[in-house]
Order: structure tokens, then sequence, then C-alpha cells
């Protein structure tokens, strides 16, 4: 018998000051089984820096042709492809080629820090792409649960993750724009 994804139901407020984007989401996300709740909660994070009212959560790890976060035009065309983690250059390059923008949000520390080490090279020479590390996300990964209600406010380049029982900052480092 297969293991079946976790439903998040997340009530996310954005107050983004530096895009003069202001929302509110009721969201539903599914938790792949062999997903870990930090990166659930990344992309959680990846929504918010790109929030807008067509941008739609894909089949992530479920399927290896969608990307975590995308945003389609009305015809059908990809405007924007968010993928989440350590993904091959390979599939960079592929994406790269179906999306006008694409964004590649790292997490994991030192292992994310290796990977665009390793990678750099090759993927700076995408001109559609945008690579964010997303430096201690522990902390973040603790709030996932089942029912969240969070706000998320972004000036000067900072995220201030604001929940039920406290607040923490959270400092993207863009490594390719």
């Amino acid at each position: 018998m297969a293991l079946k994804s976790t439903i998040y139901k997340i009530d996310l407020n954005i107050a983004d000051m530096d895009r003069q984007y202001y929302g509110q989401h009721n969201l539903t996300v599914a938790k792949h089984p062999s997903e870990t709740d930090e990166r659930v909660m990344v992309r959680l994070i990846a929504f918010t820096l790109y929030a807008n009212e067509s941008l739609v959560f894909g089949k992530g790890l479920s399927d290896d042709e969608e990307p975590d976060l995308w945003q389609k035009d009305l015809t059908g065309a990809i405007q924007l492809w968010i993928d989440v983690g350590l993904p091959t250059e390979k599939d960079i390059r592929k994406a790269c080629g179906k999306s006008a923008q694409v964004v590649v949000v790292l997490y994991g520390g030192r292992v994310a820090e290796m990977w665009w080490a390793a990678n750099s090279k090759g993927l700076l020479k995408l001109n559609n792409l945008t690579v964010i590390n997303l430096p201690e996300t522990q902390t973040l990964a603790k709030l996932a649960e089942r029912g969240l209600n969070i706000s998320c406010t972004v000036q000067d380049s900072e995220i201030l993750v604001s929940h039920d029982s406290g607040s923490f900052t959270i400092t993207p480092v863009v490594l390719k724009k």
C-alpha cells in the first residue's frame, strides 16, 4: 500500500514592501511522504517571495516534469518556474528552456553551499535563472503544523516570519539574479 500525502491547511498573510504586494492566501499544501517539514516550509517561503494570484503549487516531488511552484499565463505558457532544494544542472537547464523565469531556492546550510560551488560555473550562464539560498531554516521547520496561521513581512530583502508563538527573521542570500 502506497503512503499518502499529508495535507497542510495554511493561512498565510503576506506584506511584501519590496514588491508592494499585500495578500491573504488560504493554501492547501500536500506534503509528499518522503518530504521533510523543512522542505514544506521552504516551499511556503518561496511562495511568499513570489506570491501573486496566479502562482500555484505544482506536484513537486510527485512529478519530475513539474516544479514545486509555477505561474502560467492565460495561454498556458510558463512564466515562472520555482524549484526548491538541490536540482541537477540538467533539470535547471531544461526548466530554463520551458519558462520565462526560473528560480531555485536552496536550503540545507553547508550542503547548499557545496551544491552552489559545484554548479555555479554552468548556471551563471543562464540569463533567466535566479538562485536564492535560505540559510538556517531549522527554526522554520519547527513551525510546520497541519493547520497553520502565519504572517510574512518582506522588507529590505529580509523576511519577518510571525506565528502564534513568536517571530523570527530569515535573510535570503541571492546567489544569482
